[in-house]
């Protein structure tokens, strides 16, 4: 599973990556991070407000930062 997180480098998009090893880290999940942070990539996934999460290419939430708690749910249900 591929975890990517879309966001240009500011302080919130940095706080969903962190959230996000910190969910994928305590919920044992095999998954991997990738972080986007190119305009051009980050308008493929159709995302016009970061940060933005997306889960094997697929937009889970964009526009705010998400708990490790919410990412780990998000996490789960695939």
């Amino acid at each position: 599973m591929k975890v990517q997180i879309l966001g240009m480098g500011c302080p919130k998009c940095k706080q969903l990556a962190a959230n996000a090893e910190a969910a994928i880290e305590g919920g044992g999940v095999d998954a991997e991070i990738e972080k986007i942070d190119k305009l051009p990539e980050i308008m493929q996934f159709g995302v016009m407000v970061t940060p933005a999460l997306a889960i094997d290419g697929e937009v889970k939430a964009a526009g705010k930062v998400l708990s490790a708690a919410e990412i780990r749910g998000i996490l789960e249900g695939e």
